[in-house]
């Protein structure tokens, strides 16, 4: 099976042409492949697929072999293979994901995709929706208590579930022990993804993720999203900006009168090969 390792801002997955490949178990092999010893080592698998209402289908699984229904810096990588593969001529092309049917528009360089910015769709804030279990219609800034320390949280679903969370200091969070108890924490029936977000001025933020199913990652495109809208209902930041992630930067426009969200940002070939499934 041939695959192609890629990454954006250092969210990386195993890509899989699906109209070159039948893969019959996505999951396992998705649990398989992403070992950074036994296997090629990322974050997931993601296999591109035929699509009856759209250009591409992206079929998106985590490292643990749960399948997840949405990836922003996953479809721009997705923008950039088929466009660089030859796989199609169009620089706006759509993608169906378990989330909808996204818009990219693929930003090409010499004949190769070097950004890609997409329609991310809108942010969905009802609780039951995202979801996640509280009295409220919508947890804004809502206390919750993890490992005894009390965090104000805000529940944004961008396709998947996310809690973003507002710290004074990202470099020096125990991610890795405060991450594990709000993915499962009893609020989330579906789990949940969270964003530890640092405002550093009100078009600059700087943001650390604990992704459900693959622990830290080096970004989250949805969770860059989910922030931005976050920070925009409580007042601490504008609909355009940057967030700082640990593999690097994504452009994020929260257009509020549309309630629409658009993200931009690069993505990267790694390396290819052939892996034996």
């Amino acid at each position: 099976m041939k695959f192609t390792k890629m990454e954006g801002c250092g969210n990386d997955y195993v890509y899989v042409d699906g109209f070159q490949n039948k893969i019959d178990d996505p999951n396992a092999l998705a649990i398989k492949i992403s070992d950074r010893h036994f296997g090629v080592g990322s974050d997931g698998l993601i296999v591109i697929n035929p699509s009856e209402v759209a250009d591409f289908k992206m079929s998106m699984y985590n490292a643990d072999g749960s399948e997840g229904k949405m990836c922003g810096n996953g479809i721009r990588c997705v923008g950039k293979f088929v466009y660089d593969y030859g796989m199609t001529d169009k620089e706006e092309i759509t993608v169906e994901t378990l989330a909808g049917i996204k818009t990219l528009q693929l930003h090409v360089k010499d004949g190769k995709v070097e950004t890609v910015r997409v329609n991310m769709g809108a942010p969905e804030l009802i609780a039951k929706n995202v979801p996640v279990i509280s009295e409220k219609e919508q947890v804004i800034n809502e206390p919750v208590s993890v490992l005894g320390k009390e965090y104000g949280i805000t529940c944004v679903s961008m396709g998947n579930p996310h809690a973003v969370t507002f710290i004074e200091d990202t470099d020096g969070l125990d991610i890795e022990t405060i991450g594990p108890n709000f993915e499962k924490h009893s609020m989330f029936p579906d789990r949940v993804n969270t964003e530890f977000i640092q405002i550093l001025d009100d078009t600059h933020m700087k943001m650390r993720v604990w992704e459900r199913g693959s622990g830290e990652t080096f970004a989250c495109g949805t969770g860059a999203c989910a922030s931005v809208v976050a920070a925009v209902i409580n007042g601490k930041s504008k609909p355009t900006a940057t967030v700082h992630l640990l593999g690097g930067d994504l452009l994020i426009e929260y257009n509020r009168e549309e309630n629409t969200v658009y993200m931009t940002g690069p993505a990267t070939i790694v390396f290819t090969g052939e892996y034996p499934w």
